[in-house]
């Protein structure tokens, strides 16, 4: 998925032609039979089925057809011009700043899912003192997008004005809303659980022994904010029997959501004795590591750390982070499918649709430094 339609994708000079060679003219279209096995190999079925789709003909399984079709274009050919899939369209998605690697795994499985549907996927991403999140939108619309997705956009800040999205919705473009629900816009949501996810990471750490459990997270005005403080606080109550309001002024730390507002946090729940910190992005979290270190405390023999959003390559910090996994996959594609039932004039009910994390446990949560201190002085 790129910000300009077909960049990225290498041109018909750079593409190979059937034979194999390079070919400094424009490809042709027709299929040379002598690559029919290369292609059969990367799809994984016969030269016959190969032979059947680059020639147009019926009895062919769709899968078995995209699957030949793919090996095309991992194999760098061209495709017969008959074979070529016809854009339905744009569709735009605007997210926030892409340092944070969930961002690029949601854009991702977004834009494998609109190509799949044959739309041509357009990437606005907002950069601190770039283009706001009305300039993109604005800017989409005049290219004439058949739709747009949010992600964690001002639908979810508490204290913006939703009437811009009544707006857009009055211009005639569809849109759906990832991450942060508004009971005063008129449109499909896709959240995760939010309130689950702090249950999982809160009965992890107590079944490790962990009583004095800190929540870093961002600004409180945003909606998966104040669910992720309702789901904690409410197992803390549960779980250890502690008062509300012990546990939001004690236990709960707001800061941004990078990896220096995971240090700035973590310096602050430590100093009022935390030995486990919940985290509200895994980019918290490795900043919750870092300052346990500088603080001369292991990871996780002195504090076990919790992330969320299990992005890519976080299974291979040291220590591995154990998260909370959203479900991107899930929500990626269900905010496909609902913005094309929008585009298609069968809209969804303003309802919002919620995916349920799951725990990870990998190696930066133990058993807490009491209970072991404990188990050691047993006779």
């Amino acid at each position: 998925m790129t910000q300009q339609p077909g960049a990225g994708r290498p041109s018909a000079r750079a593409r190979r032609s059937f034979s194999g060679q390079r070919d400094p003219r424009p490809v042709q279209s027709n299929p040379v039979t002598t690559r029919l096995a290369d292609i059969a190999a990367q799809a994984g079925v016969s030269e016959a089925t190969v032979s059947r789709v680059l020639n147009g003909k019926p009895g062919v399984a769709a899968t078995t057809r995209q699957s030949v079709l793919a090996a095309l274009d991992v194999l760098g050919y061209e495709r017969p011009v008959r074979l070529r899939q016809r854009s339905e369209g744009l569709v735009g998605l605007i997210t926030p700043e892409l340092e944070n690697p969930i961002f690029p795994a949601l854009a991702q499985v977004i834009g494998q899912a609109l190509t799949r549907q044959g739309y041509t996927p357009v990437l606005a991403t907002q950069t601190p003192g770039g283009s706001t999140e009305d300039e993109l939108t604005e800017m989409l619309v005049d290219r004439g997008v058949a739709g747009i997705i949010f992600v964690s956009g001002l639908h979810a800040d508490t204290s913006a004005d939703m009437q811009r999205y009544e707006q857009l919705r009055g211009r005639g473009v569809p849109f759906v809303l990832i991450d942060g629900f508004s009971p005063k816009v008129q449109a499909p949501f896709i959240s995760p659980d939010d309130r689950a996810a702090m249950a999982l990471a809160v009965t992890h750490l107590v079944s490790l022994g962990h009583t004095r459990i800190g929540l870093a997270l961002g600004p409180k005005r945003f909606v998966p904010v104040q669910r992720k403080i309702e789901g904690f606080v409410r197992t803390m109550q549960d779980l250890l029997g502690l008062a509300t309001a012990d546990i939001e002024e004690r236990l709960v730390q707001h800061s941004l959501y990078t990896l220096e507002g995971g240090q700035a946090a973590t310096a602050a729940l430590i100093d009022r004795d935390c030995t486990a910190i919940v985290c509200a992005s895994d980019m918290m979290a490795l900043g919750a590591i870092r300052t346990a270190r500088q603080r001369g405390l292991e990871v996780p023999d002195d504090i076990s750390v919790v992330g969320f959003d299990d992005s890519p390559l976080i299974a291979f910090t040291d220590p591995p982070l154990t998260t909370v996994r959203k479900p991107v996959p899930a929500m990626g594609q269900a905010a496909v499918r609902t913005l094309l039932e929008e585009i298609g004039g069968t809209p969804a009910p303003h309802s919002e649709f919620v995916f349920m994390p799951e725990l990870v446990v990998r190696g930066s949560t133990a058993s807490s430094p009491g209970d072991r201190n404990r188990a050691h002085s047993t006779p």
